[in-house]
């Protein structure tokens, strides 16, 4: 079948975006966070919480449709206690927002992915 064959939808799935969401550990966090150039947004997370799982898809689409306005990491809370307890994390997810190093935002708890993306976009 010729590519010029193929209906429109079925060459660009607009619901999939590439995964653009990274990692961060607390060895890595001051240089992938703290001294980005351009504001991150940091969800704090951990593989057994279901709410963290469920807003992961919503992540991943916003940062796939925000592209470099942002960067958005995750960081393990169980592999990384020292940044979690730092930034005064006490239940998961915990989303944060830095700019030039310091916290701009936070956001507690599991919210819908037009929530999540008004946030992000209204603090970047």
């Amino acid at each position: 079948m010729l590519l010029g064959a193929i209906p429109a939808p079925f060459l660009f799935n607009r619901t999939r975006y590439p995964m653009s969401v990274g990692k961060v550990s607390d060895a890595d966090f001051e240089a992938e966070v703290l001294k980005a150039s351009g504001p991150v947004v940091v969800d704090f997370w951990a593989e057994w919480c279901g709410p963290c799982r469920m807003i992961a898809p919503a992540l991943d689409e916003i940062a796939g449709s925000m592209g470099d306005k942002v960067k958005i990491v995750k960081l393990n809370v169980d592999e990384s206690p020292k940044t979690a307890s730092k930034y005064g994390v006490m239940s998961i997810p915990t989303l944060m927002i830095f700019k030039g190093g310091e916290m701009a935002s936070r956001q507690v708890g599991a919210a819908p992915k037009a929530k999540l993306q008004q946030w992000i976009s209204a603090a970047v």
